[in-house]
């Protein structure tokens, strides 16, 4: 694993909501930190209601993660564009994020220990 990034089981049950709606929750989560950034809770893909989701054709590169894909968050008032991102095919060392889902909090979407 790179040195800088930890990805460790995420205490507690977490919850991820927009638009009103409980979008997921889990106690199956992960929480990455990488480097001196906040930390980043990466729900199972399993724990996430996916009807709420739809793929885009967004990408990023990280170079230590790989190439993660897009989600926008699609609500019966708003989409809420590329919100949502996934490493579908993540780097050596970064395979248990594989699967799971993180999504960019903010005054939309709210993702907090219940």
């Amino acid at each position: 694993m790179t040195e800088h990034i930890r990805i460790r089981a995420a205490e507690g049950t977490w919850v991820v909501r927009a638009g009103g709606a409980v979008l997921g929750e889990s106690d199956a989560a992960l929480e990455l930190t990488e480097g001196a950034s906040p930390f980043v809770i990466y729900f199972p893909r399993d724990d996430i209601a996916m009807t709420f989701l739809d793929k885009t054709d967004h990408q990023t590169t990280c170079a230590h993660k790989g190439v993660a894909s897009y989600y926008s968050i699609v609500t019966k008032s708003r989409t809420i564009a590329n919100a949502v991102w996934s490493y579908e095919d993540p780097k050596p060392g970064m395979e248990r994020i594989a699967g799971h889902l993180a999504f960019y909090a903010s005054d939309l979407v709210t993702v907090e220990r219940v």
